[in-house]
């Protein structure tokens, strides 16, 4: 099989996306960790929310900042993708990361809830905040946190089918083994599953599969992307 020869540009888009994708899923387990360590399990009151924001609100900075980071910095391992797969399978490689980037976007625009909360929380532990005031802020985070929540799905929602398509492609082109085909396409078709169900319970911890499949897939293509990079013309 005829293995296509890259030109220097070529292998630094291939290279920079590569890269792109493998440190984006190393980053967002490290996001897991600052959860894991420094934030920890959700409260099961309501106002529990609030009154513990304050100790952790540090940590959700740097919670929300990473994760914002890895997915702008996922975009560019999209596009690289599309470049390597576009001469053998224009229209599944298009629609893969077309679709892919607006998922992202989506995601990305949810990613600061801290900036809402912040000021919340700065209300509710104010001099003057007068019991009631509390308890309407109590229901004012419940709403914010609602509409955070409903960013990530809608932009979850996106990415099996830009995984499936990004497998379909790979499957037409011979820089790609059967093996990243089907890996795409597995991912994809689970992460349909759990956001069907987390559309129906925003609350299912299923939401997890998608992205678990998501920093496997970035970290695993990232990699074939950059030795893919090292191919001179």
């Amino acid at each position: 099989m005829t293995q296509i020869q890259l030109n220097e540009q070529e292998q630094n888009l291939l290279r920079m996306g590569g890269l792109a994708g493998v440190l984006g899923s190393i980053i967002f387990i490290i996001v897991f960790v600052i959860v894991g360590v420094f934030v920890g399990a959700d409260p099961t009151e309501l106002d529990g929310w609030l009154t513990r924001f304050p100790n952790i609100r540090t940590a959700r900075i740097f919670e929300n900042g990473l994760y914002l980071l890895v997915l702008i910095i996922w975009m560019p391992h999209a596009l690289a993708l599309y470049y390597a797969l576009k001469s053998k399978a224009l229209a599944p490689a298009l629609f893969g990361m077309g679709i892919g980037i607006v998922g992202l976007a989506i995601m990305a625009a949810g990613a600061l809830p801290h900036i809402a909360t912040t000021q919340l929380s700065d209300i509710y532990y104010a001099a003057d905040a007068t019991p009631e005031t509390k308890a309407s802020i109590v229901l004012m985070w419940q709403g914010t946190w609602a509409v955070f929540d409903a960013l990530l799905i809608a932009g979850l929602a996106f990415m099996p089918l830009a995984l499936i398509s990004s497998g379909l492609a790979m499957a037409q082109h011979p820089d790609f083994a059967r093996g990243y085909s089907w890996m795409s396409i597995i991912i994809g078709v689970l992460g349909l599953g759990a956001i069907s169900v987390s559309m129906v319970d925003p609350n299912s911890p299923i939401t997890a599969v998608i992205v678990f499949g998501l920093i496997i897939f970035h970290f695993v293509v990232g990699l074939k992307l950059f030795n893919l990079s090292k191919r001179g013309a």
